[in-house]
């Protein structure tokens, strides 16, 4: 299921059931899983490993040179998990040495049109990238967030758990687990509450996230104040403790106002 008009590499990795197109190069060094699909004109650059049933389609960059200015031919990695949709024109860099030298993407992502992802980003499991969306190096998305469209977010940032970005959203900040961002700087709109009921948080949950998020943007607190009082709310809420260590955490600071 290799098209006679790829190239690929003597010592690439091809396990069984793999499907790839007209004119794609699959560079010596790669390793591609069970039941891929990987469509025409594609390029799968060297020290690239991509899991089981993945998607790429057509016209994509994958494991490429890291866009870093220091870079000098170093050995660096792209690790892509399983259950992966990659969309038309996607750049997914391979890690710098200024970093961990790995990019890694999760599994069960979805990841559209023209979306960039930087050196030694890491995507958890089923996130949602909307088309243009753009990652800086070093940038980490927990699980189940959602980028709106042309979202760009800043080196060093990490996007939360189940939180949602709007359409052109700035984060330069860390935008905490459960929370709805938007604008340019992004600005705290409430919860992604809809988010979080699609993902069957009961409703008691939902009450507890929304006094957590009270204490946050709304009690005008000092963040050592914050903390204290989303410590007390996390004896009751396990999502709070996980809030917690987020903003606990946190190198840039959490998004504020």
């Amino acid at each position: 299921m290799i098209d006679a008009r790829a190239i690929v590499g003597q010592s690439a990795e091809i396990e069984p059931g793999v499907t790839i197109g007209a004119f794609t190069v699959v560079e010596d060094g790669v390793s591609i899983g069970a039941n891929t699909w990987i469509g025409p004109h594609v390029v799968i650059r060297r020290n690239t490993t991509i899991g089981k049933r993945n998607k790429i389609y057509q016209f994509s960059s994958i494991g490429e040179d890291p866009q870093y200015s220091g870079y000098q031919g170093e050995e660096t990695f792209l690790e892509i998990g399983d259950d992966n949709i990659v969309r038309e024109y996607c750049t997914l860099n391979r890690g710098s040495p200024a970093g961990s030298g790995v990019t890694k993407v999760g599994n069960g992502n979805l990841i559209m049109a023209y979306v960039h992802i930087a050196h030694d980003s890491t995507l958890g499991n089923n996130v949602v990238f909307a088309n243009g969306a753009s990652l800086a190096g070093h940038v980490e998305i927990n699980d189940y967030a959602i980028l709106g469209g042309f979202t760009l977010v800043h080196q060093f940032c990490r996007v939360g758990a189940y939180s949602m970005t709007g359409i052109g959203t700035v984060c330069v900040k860390d935008v905490p687990p459960y929370v709805l961002a938007v604008g340019n700087v992004a600005s705290p709109k409430g919860l992604n509450v809809r988010g979080l009921r699609r993902h069957g948080f009961e409703d008691s949950v939902i009450v507890g996230l929304k006094k957590a998020y009270r204490v946050i943007y709304r009690h005008q607190l000092s963040l050592t104040e914050i903390i204290i009082e989303l410590d007390r709310l996390a004896e009751s809420y396990d999502e709070i403790k996980k809030l917690v260590k987020f903003i606990r955490t946190s190198q840039r600071g959490i998004i504020r106002k």
